[in-house]
């Protein structure tokens, strides 16, 4: 089993025809979190025009809301972006102050999808899922080598200890871990065996902010 969610926290703006757009994703585990971050938003945000939302809770509820923008326009279009991008346990507020230029129904919803997606590309994606944690020593010669094949192939290095040698703490994805242990090896001629120490379920990043 595996899912994504937000990296991180995350607010961008910018600005349509004098509007403007301040997008706000977070990462939360239940409605009652994102209920809470909308809540603030709007608080803060008191004096906009609109403060239009949703979110998406993995097996919950999903929601949205066009905060007074036509119907159609605003809350859905923001959750087409995380649907799109398979993303759960995801709240997002894009806030509007009103720059006295109208738009129309295209236009805000171009707006609004523009906001909520740049948002979630300056939180990045992680993957949760479960790993294998595996030990890889390897000399100081091999140290960046071995961590882009790791990465190549779809690992993350966790932890580097340094020593005489380096050790990375490596998380594999558990159905191919043993192939990625193997490629390590081959690609080292023999000198670099992974020893695997472990299984974790955790979140890491998957994709970040170019």
């Amino acid at each position: 089993m595996e899912y994504f969610i937000p990296t991180r926290e995350s607010v961008t703006e910018f600005t349509e025809k004098r509007s403007r757009f301040i997008g706000h994703v977070w990462r939360v585990d239940s409605e009652e979190e994102a209920r809470a971050c909308i809540e603030r938003t709007k608080k803060e945000h008191y004096d906009a025009r609109h403060n239009c939302w949703c979110y998406r809770i993995k097996d919950g509820p999903v929601r949205y809301s066009d905060d007074g923008e036509p119907q159609g326009t605003a809350g859905q279009p923001m959750l087409n972006v995380f649907e799109r991008e398979a993303v759960e346990n995801v709240c997002c507020v894009v806030t509007r102050y009103f720059g006295g230029v109208l738009l129309g129904a295209g236009g805000l919803v171009r707006a609004y999808t523009q906001s909520a997606k740049s948002a979630l590309d300056g939180a990045g994606i992680s993957v949760v899922r479960r790993w294998v944690e595996a030990l890889l020593p390897c000399p100081y010669s091999w140290h960046d080598r071995v961590r882009l094949e790791i990465e190549r192939l779809g690992g993350t290095v966790a932890e580097t200890d340094y020593g005489a040698d380096v050790c990375f703490t490596v998380l594999l994805p558990e159905e191919r871990a043993q192939e990625i242990l193997d490629a390590v090896l081959d690609l080292s001629a023999g000198q670099i065996e992974g020893i695997v120490s472990g299984e974790r379920f955790q979140d890491v990043p998957w994709r970040e902010r170019v």
